[in-house]
């Protein structure tokens, strides 16, 4: 420090207020800096004693600048620093907002949302692409990532999918025994607990379930791969993002959403028992109402919902992790866009199907 840059008064016969010596690095410009602010805006630097400019220095100079101060005998190479930050042109302002006629808006949507398509189709196409060839050469698979994707998105949730389970067991069951118990009909809330869970509720409470907890992750983790470049950098070193990140995911998903769904049956079930077992229908009264009223195609049935329930959610999270714009707050729009999108695209597949099973007598 005992060569940093100092400010003082100029000889009254030199023409300039003050000079400035010495070298203006980012040390010296931090003590300098509180010094300058207070400068009149019409005073005359002479700058011919600076030997060392860093970039710290020169963001002074083009502050003293801006102001208005005139700088004089700077060394032309730490003048152009100064020029590269061109303290002549006014500082940019915020843009200012247009307010868009309704048919540009409308197109800006309608854009978007072909844009958007065009992108969900191809990522469909993509991925079916990816699966025929997984069926021809199965070991394209990294089963090691696959198998760790199965304990996240299966084992990992398994205890808020029972506890949700058995919650709704006991609401349902509850809620049902009270108004049937007037009409001496409390034994047939076995059936409706039994048809209810397997056939509907089991696996759309799960698939809710993974949207929020593993669809979200998804998104999340692809998306931040997205934002540190770590998906260009895969395909720089020749590998598929479809094959290397979607694939083990979108099979997790399809095999552990059944599972889940199998266990949150069984669990909302025990629930409704023992709440039946309060209105003094045994367990086993209640186990035989179930299995006369249910069959294996309910079972199935509900099995296969769940199966493309847990195959959306990965989709969607996996789609909406690829498609994340720059910045981190991209990766939170994505994640948002994944749960809604993905809630959405549940309910209405829920209702293709339930239309489905009619029209096949299921």
């Amino acid at each position: 420090m005992s060569n940093a840059a100092i400010l003082a008064p100029s000889p009254a016969d030199s023409g300039t207020d003050y000079t400035l010596t010495g070298e203006l690095d980012i040390a010296a410009a931090s003590l300098l800096w509180p010094q300058v602010r207070i400068l009149p805006d019409t005073s005359c630097i002479d700058a011919r004693g600076i030997n060392r400019c860093d970039g710290a220095g020169a963001a002074m100079l083009f502050d003293l600048a801006r102001r208005g101060i005139k700088i004089i005998g700077l060394d032309p190479a730490f003048q152009q620093l100064v020029d590269i930050l061109e303290p002549g042109k006014p500082l940019a302002g915020a843009a200012p907002h247009v307010n868009r006629p309704i048919i540009s808006r409308v197109g800006f949507w309608a854009h978007e949302w072909v844009t958007d398509l065009i992108e969900q189709v191809t990522f469909i196409g993509a991925a079916a692409s990816a699966l025929a060839g997984l069926i021809r050469r199965p070991r394209d698979l990294r089963w090691q990532d696959f198998l760790t994707q199965c304990e996240l998105t299966g084992t990992n949730a398994l205890p808020i999918v029972s506890l949700i389970s058995f919650l709704i067991g006991v609401i349902l069951s509850f809620q049902s025994v009270l108004p049937l118990r007037q009409f001496g009909a409390e034994i047939f809330v076995a059936n409706l607990l039994g048809l209810s869970l397997i056939r509907e509720m089991s696996p759309l409470i799960t698939a809710i379930l993974l949207a929020g907890r593993t669809g979200a992750a998804f998104a999340a983790e692809i998306g931040t791969m997205k934002v540190n470049e770590e998906i260009n950098a895969l395909v720089t070193f020749g590998f598929d993002p479809i094959r290397f990140l979607v694939l083990p995911r979108l099979l997790a998903g399809l095999l552990m959403a059944p599972l889940l769904t199998v266990c949150a049956e069984l669990v909302g079930l025990a629930a409704g028992a023992l709440v039946l077992e309060g209105f003094g229908i045994p367990f086993r009264t209640f186990i035989h109402q179930v299995a006369s009223f249910t069959d294996l195609h309910d079972l199935l049935g509900g099995l296969f919902k769940a199966a493309l329930f847990g195959l959306e959610v990965a989709a969607i999270g996996c789609l909406r992790g690829l498609s994340t714009g720059a910045g981190a707050s991209a990766v939170g729009s994505s994640t948002t866009r994944a749960v809604v999108q993905t809630l959405v695209i549940l309910v209405i597949t829920d209702g293709i199907m339930a239309v489905i099973y009619y029209q096949l007598g299921i």
